[in-house]
């Protein structure tokens, strides 16, 4: 698990920071089962669906999937537009930064040394609990 990260909004501007971190996790569960279980989980925590790229309760991605490369209408993994935010690769850099991108054959590392998202990205100094 990340630490958390405060981070400038990605995509709309004009907005409150958010909070982000990644996390790493074992399953038994397919990729279809996981999907179905994280919207399950999204909507018990109150998330509602708004704009794109507004504020929002909670948001969880599946950044990757082993090293599957797999796209649907409802999932595309590795996540289409992880190495395009610092957001996300800082994070994920923290736990990871020898991950190879499956399509991309680039480590974490590279990634984030390449991405030209410059938004800021920082340590959130408050604890957070998570259950």
């Amino acid at each position: 698990m990340s630490s958390v990260y405060e981070t400038e909004p990605w995509g709309v501007a004009n907005q409150e920071t958010f909070l982000n971190m990644v996390i790493c996790l074992s399953t038994r569960l397919s990729i279809d089962d996981l999907l179905v279980v994280i919207q399950q989980t999204e909507k018990l925590i109150g998330r509602e669906k708004t704009e794109k790229w507004k504020s929002r309760t909670m948001d969880i991605d599946i950044l990757f999937f082993n090293q599957e490369v797999s796209s649907s209408n409802e999932l595309k993994v590795p996540h289409p537009w992880l190495h395009l935010r610092r957001f996300v690769l800082v994070p994920l850099h923290e736990i990871n930064p020898d991950l190879i991108h499956p399509v991309l054959k680039k480590s974490i590392s590279q990634l984030l040394d390449e991405c030209i998202d410059k938004l800021n990205v920082t340590l959130f100094e408050k604890q957070i609990i998570i259950r």
